[in-house]
C-alpha cells in the first residue's frame, strides 16, 4: 500500500514537473502571437553588446527606421558608440546606452522593465548570426513572458554557431529569473569581469562619465 501510494507519488511529481515547463510555453506562445498581432511592426532597437559590428548594423538599421529608439546593452564605451551613430547621422537623444549587463540573460532582465514602462511591445533584436539562437532563447523568456515581441536581425559574422549546452544553460538562468528575480550568474564558469557601474541614459549624457582610454567592452556575448 505505502509502495503504490509512493510510486504513485512519483508520477505525479514527473507529470507536474513536465506540465510546468509545457503550460509556461504554451502561455508564452500564446503572449507573443497576440503582441505580434496588435503591434506587427517593431517600436524600438534592441542591441546586444559584443563587437563593434553590431553597433554598426544597429545604426545602419536606425538610418532606415527614423522613428525608433536604440538601446544597447553592454557594448562599446559611449565614445565609440557615440561615434558609430553620429557616423550614421542618427541623433543621439534616440540612443540609450546601458550598462548593468554582464551576460547575455542579464543584457535582456536588465532592461525589460525600461521597455515595459515605455510601452514597447516588439523590438528589433540585433546580435551577431552566432549568438543569435541563444539570443532569441532567452528572449522567448525573458521578454515575451512579459508581453514583448522581437523580430531578430542577425550581424553577419566568421565565429561558429555556439554550443547547445550554452542555450540550454540560459534557458535554465531564465527561469531562475522568473521565478527568483535572480539569474544564476554563478553558473558561468567562466564569469567576465563586471564592468564599471553606469546607469542608463542618453549617450550624449553617458559620454561624459566615461574614460576615453578604456578598451572595448565585449562581454555580453557570454
Amino acid at each position: 500500500m505505502i509502495r503504490s501510494l509512493f510510486h504513485k507519488w512519483i508520477i505525479y511529481s514527473i507529470v507536474a514537473v513536465t506540465a510546468m515547463p509545457l503550460g509556461a510555453t504554451v502561455e508564452v506562445f500564446r503572449r507573443l502571437i497576440v503582441v505580434k498581432q496588435n503591434f506587427p511592426m517593431p517600436q524600438a532597437i534592441l542591441v546586444l553588446g559584443g563587437g563593434h559590428q553590431r553597433e554598426r548594423a544597429a545604426a545602419k538599421l536606425a538610418t532606415h527606421q527614423p522613428g525608433l529608439e536604440v538601446w544597447l546593452s553592454s557594448g562599446l564605451l559611449p565614445p565609440q558608440a557615440k561615434k558609430i551613430f553620429l557616423t550614421e547621422n542618427i541623433s543621439l537623444s534616440r540612443v540609450h546606452l546601458d550598462y548593468r549587463a554582464t551576460d547575455t540573460v542579464t543584457n535582456f532582465t536588465t532592461l525589460v522593465a525600461e521597455l515595459e514602462d515605455k510601452e514597447i511591445h516588439h523590438v528589433y533584436l540585433v546580435t551577431s548570426d552566432f549568438h543569435m539562437r541563444r539570443s532569441t532563447a532567452i528572449a522567448f523568456w525573458i521578454l515575451g513572458s512579459h508581453g514583448i515581441a522581437y523580430t531578430p536581425v542577425p550581424v553577419k559574422s566568421n565565429e561558429q554557431p555556439e554550443p547547445i549546452h550554452k542555450t540550454l544553460r540560459d534557458i535554465t538562468r531564465s527561469w531562475l529569473w522568473l521565478l527568483t528575480g535572480r539569474t544564476g550568474s554563478s553558473l558561468d564558469p567562466n564569469p567576465p569581469a563586471k564592468p564599471k557601474k553606469i546607469s542608463s541614459s542618453p549617450a550624449t549624457k553617458a559620454t561624459n562619465n566615461i574614460p576615453q582610454s578604456r578598451p572595448h567592452q565585449t562581454i555580453a556575448t557570454r
